[in-house]
């Protein structure tokens, strides 16, 4: 199966918040949301937990690009603009390649390609352990 199915099918948290991976290269992802009624918060945005998991499955697509288990061991982001209803956003990750700590930059934009966030991570690559699973 190829990891964008595979994150698409079994990262059931993104996929129940309404967020898919629709592109993956060698170090580089795409991710995308549409803003729903479900993702507005109190003070009629939406709520920075679904932006940061947007931005999160794209940095583990990016991350996992190269066929090895990595897993995320510290993210940060900074909102720089709100995201409402209706509102397109994109995430698109890039990672700066490490044999075992890979760092990661993802921006999100809306659909006027305006920056939304800017979230960094990096990860721990599980050496022998493949990415998506075999079997």
């Amino acid at each position: 199966m190829h990891l964008k199915d595979y994150l698409n099918e079994y990262d059931r948290f993104a996929a129940a918040a309404g967020v898919q991976v629709v592109e993956i290269g060698e170090g580089y992802a795409v991710a995308e949301m549409t803003v729903e009624k479900r993702h507005v918060n109190g003070a009629n945005v939406c709520q920075g937990g679904a932006i940061f998991t947007l931005a999160d499955l794209a940095f583990a697509a990016a991350v996992n690009s190269g066929g090895v288990l990595t897993v995320g061991t510290t993210n940060n982001i900074t909102y720089l603009r709100s995201a409402l209803e209706g509102d397109h956003l994109t995430a698109e990750a890039r990672e700066e390649p490490h044999h075992k700590l890979p760092f990661c930059e993802i921006r999100v934009t809306n659909q006027r390609g305006e920056l939304v966030c800017v979230m960094t991570g990096s990860a721990y690559r599980r050496k022998g352990v493949a990415m998506p699973p075999e079997g």
